[in-house]
């Protein structure tokens, strides 16, 4: 059925009209007309029921429709007043309704059941009322309330930043550092804002020292010994040792061979020459029994480097066992450049046999210089001829991570050298294609031990897990975190874990290490000209037939 709205003449008031008494004896449409607007409106489309002609008269008559189908346009009519729920045609209804105050709505209903529909059609408006009335209220008390909320909050969040001193300042600087730099966005299980505004609060920070406590104190709960605030002298020493000096007394430490079951301190690895614990008589294989009178029986050797460093022209009390005697000395810290890499021909001759050549690359540290020096060493042991490379990676505490995958990619053809992963999952990969390799082909044997950390890891790893290199030594110190150095406004640095590590294997070592494919004799020397005297006498203890060296 379709309706149209049509004009008429035969009544002042609104009525529905049909073509019955044209020419064509079966119409579809359904009029709705006022004298005043004669412009045709749809107000709704059906199809079905013909001949239907509903008038509406100012008596209380109802003409209804062609009686061959008065039951079927019963059924039709009643779809109709139910589809009045429908938003547009309520609208038209109700238009409707307000133009015909005079029709009475009840009269002569009683076959096509008008009388609930008109009682339905007035709670329908009632309700509309209502229901727009009420929505207004709740939409501008729902206003309201956002505003008062947005203003409390923002005053909230100014009166504090206008109480804030310069070294609460300072202290938020470093909060702000590890809450987007850390990896572990969990911060150890804590709520990381909550613990800044209780910090805040409750801390002491009315001089710069006390600040400094309180981002130590606030760092410790994340239970990450990587995770730590460099003093200015600190964050200078470590950047200038990045870039090759360091202002110190030019020793090499590392963790000693443990002998009966136990270890005395740390041991000396080698002296800067001209530095000044070489020119006061150190020597590698040196004890170091306490530093400033702490004891270093337990003392990690990242503490023990920070203790050794300083600024320029201090001085620094050491206590050395050499040999059976022990020393009191106290040396002055100075600048000395570093050199990370030490290389060595050893030549070793069996009876009746060739001679075997073996180039010795001693890697002590990762700074800006290492690759190129490493590059430097591996090609002036070749203008000799050398059979093998032995890289030792002994004591060796890391560094510059961009460099220790520089290192890897000069021994490699191809493969992936190390994935960095978050709380996430793995979300880099570094590989090499061997654009820059230039010693794949000979026979490569690594020396680790427990003081081989954190990017000295990551070059071992790779090499062992590529399989290009044989493994010696003892399971590594188990640093598989990477670390980068953020500067404060003040001079001061924090060093913040921003990523772990795996090995292509997908091994994390963090507190595990790297495990080596065969131990050293525990005499095995830790300096090169020892070493090579080791290597070429079959009858020492320390001796590893070159043989097997490089054989899996």
């Amino acid at each position: 059925m379709e309706a149209i709205v049509s004009s008429s003449s035969s009544t002042s008031l609104p009525f529905l009209t049909s073509n019955s008494s044209s020419r064509n004896p079966n119409p579809r449409t359904l009029s709705l007309a006022t004298p005043s607007r004669p412009t045709p409106v749809t107000l709704f489309k059906s199809e079905g029921a013909s001949g239907i002609v509903v008038n509406w008269f100012s008596s209380s008559e109802f003409v209804a429709f062609n009686s061959k189908n008065k039951i079927k346009c019963q059924k039709r009519v009643k779809n109709l007043m139910q589809a009045f729920t429908d938003r547009i045609l309520f609208r038209q209804l109700k238009k409707l309704d307000a133009s015909c105050k005079s029709c009475s709505l009840l009269g002569g209903y009683n076959n096509l059941k008008f009388a609930g529909f008109a009682a339905n059609l007035n709670k329908m408006k009632i309700w509309h009322e209502k229901f727009r009335n009420s929505f207004f209220v709740f939409f501008i008390r729902l206003a309201m309330g956002m505003v008062v909320v947005l203003s409390i909050s923002v005053a909230s969040s100014k009166i504090p930043s206008l109480a804030l001193t310069e070294e609460n300042l300072l202290f938020l600087e470093a909060w702000r550092m590890v809450d987007r730099a850390y990896y572990d966005k969990s911060f150890n299980g804590q709520s990381w804002f909550r613990y800044r505004e209780n910090a805040l609060r409750n801390e002491p920070m009315n001089t710069r020292e006390e600040t400094y406590m309180a981002i130590k104190k606030m760092l410790s709960t994340l239970e990450d010994p990587f995770t730590r605030l460099l003093e200015p002298e600190k964050f200078k020493s470590l950047r200038s040792g990045n870039q090759g000096a360091l202002t110190g007394v030019g020793l090499s430490i590392g963790y000693p061979a443990v002998l009966n079951g136990s270890a005395e301190g740390l041991v000396v690895m080698s002296t800067t020459p001209e530095g000044p614990a070489n020119r006061a008589g150190i020597i590698p294989g040196d004890m170091i029994l306490a530093i400033n009178d702490s004891s270093t029986e337990n003392m990690d050797i990242y503490d023990a480097a920070d203790l050794l460093q300083g600024s320029e022209g201090s001085l620094v009390k050491l206590s050395i066992r050499s040999g059976p005697e022990i020393k009191q000395m106290e040396l002055k810290r100075e600048k000395v450049m570093l050199n990370p890499v030490k290389s060595r021909l050893c030549e070793i001759t069996r009876s009746g046999k060739d001679t075997t050549r073996i180039g010795y690359i001693k890697l002590a540290y990762f700074n800006q210089n290492a690759s190129e020096a490493v590059k430097e060493a591996i090609e002036a042991l070749r203008s000799n001829n050398v059979n093998a490379f032995v890289l030792d990676l002994r004591n060796n505490s890391g560094g510059l991570f961009p460099e220790g995958v520089e290192i890897a990619k000069i021994w490699l053809q191809k493969g992936v050298i190390v994935y960095i992963c978050d709380s996430r999952g793995i979300r880099d990969i570094y590989e090499t294609d061997g654009s820059d390799a230039i010693a794949t082909s000979e026979p490569l044997a690594v020396l680790v031990n427990k003081g081989t950390a954190s990017a000295s890891e990551i070059l071992a790893g790779a090499l062992k897990d590529n399989k290009r290199a044989i493994l010696y030594g003892e399971p590594t110190f188990g640093k598989g975190k990477i670390q980068s150095v953020f500067e404060l406004s003040d001079g001061s640095g924090l060093a913040v874990t921003v990523a772990r590590y795996e090995t292509p294997a997908h091994t994390d070592i963090n507190k595990v290490g790297v495990i080596p494919d065969h131990p050293l004799p525990s005499t095995f020397p830790l300096d090169a000209d020892s070493l090579c005297s080791c290597l070429k006498d079959p009858s020492s203890l320390c001796n590893l037939n070159t043989a097997d060296l490089f054989s899996r």
